[in-house]
């Protein structure tokens, strides 16, 4: 498998979740990554790595491809979707600045839905049905989802879906009706399945084909059970440690990179493992080394 894929980091991993003011600056954040093995970068926020020229300049510099980023819109809100198509497009602009050795491995848009509230505050499983999505609200909603990915498709990138703790669209259920919906490739995320009440395994078989693009977490259920029982919404699961350093949490990466290897997936492979905001520096530099480190063995 190694062949067809390359491995990436990404700032949320430094506890960076706004383009400015981060404990890391961009320059600092991909020389490390550059050392410790990395060859991509999921690009956080938008604008943290810089955009246009600097973007392109500071890759190249480092050594580094960008596997795509983040772009959250408001799929269940007509008038909010239809006012976030504004912030797609200067995300779209960002990527497509970035420079590509191989078509392969072209950033990926990676659309997902804003926090749902009542999902931040109950995150995973159990699962807050109360908030879940009606099921006459899907076709309009799964609509947006098409009309951002074929966005994408006319700038010349090719999108993923990104089910996430905390969204509208949670659980393997909700991401297989999605895919049902759409034609659009989804981002597998081991760890937010995982939490959630997924099968990584499974998904990964399942959905066969339709994966564009991975991130590697690793979960901790005993730490989510912890802070959902005192409580915790989402950002208290990540303080927590809900998101472990690989291969010390609940994932079974064995069973993943088989099928993975089994269904031929090409693409990129993110390493990611949420910090909260002022974490431990040392700590979270360490444990981006160890990432690289455990990943290098566990693909041999």
């Amino acid at each position: 498998m190694t062949a067809r894929t390359r491995v990436a980091g990404a700032p949320v991993n430094y506890g960076i979740y706004q383009p400015t003011g981060a404990p890391v600056g961009p320059d600092e954040l991909l020389a490390a990554l550059a050392r410790d093995g990395y060859t991509g970068v999921d690009s956080g926020p938008i604008g943290y790595l810089g955009t246009g020229e600097t973007l392109a300049r500071r890759l190249a510099t480092a050594g580094i491809g960008l596997a795509g980023g983040w772009v959250d819109l408001r799929f269940a809100d007509p008038a909010g979707f239809a006012e976030d198509l504004a912030q797609l497009d200067a995300a779209l602009d960002v990527f497509t600045a970035a420079p590509v050795d191989d078509a392969r491995f072209a950033p990926r848009p990676t659309l997902a839905c804003p926090g749902n509230p009542g999902r931040m505050a109950r995150p995973g499983t159990p699962t807050d049905l109360a908030s879940a999505l009606p099921a006459a609200a899907w076709p309009d909603f799964a609509a947006r989802v098409q009309q951002a990915a074929d966005r994408c498709r006319e700038r010349g990138l090719e999108p993923v879906f990104h089910y996430h703790l905390g969204t509208d669209v949670e659980t393997e259920a909700e991401a297989d009706r999605l895919l049902e919906l759409t034609d659009i490739a989804v981002c597998l995320d081991t760890g937010h399945l995982a939490l959630a009440g997924g099968d990584p395994v499974a998904a990964v078989r399942r959905w066969a084909g339709r994966i564009g693009q991975v991130h590697l977490k690793d979960a901790d259920l005993a730490a989510h059970a912890r802070a959902r029982a005192a409580g915790g919404g989402l950002m208290d699961v990540v303080a927590a440690g809900g998101f472990c350093a690989l291969g010390r949490g609940d994932v079974d990466f064995a069973g993943v990179f088989a099928a993975l290897d089994d269904i031929g997936y090409t693409g990129w492979l993110v390493v990611e493992q949420d910090a909260p905001e002022g974490g431990d520096l040392d700590r979270i530099r360490a444990d981006q080394h160890d990432n690289r480190r455990w990943l290098e063995e566990a693909l041999r």
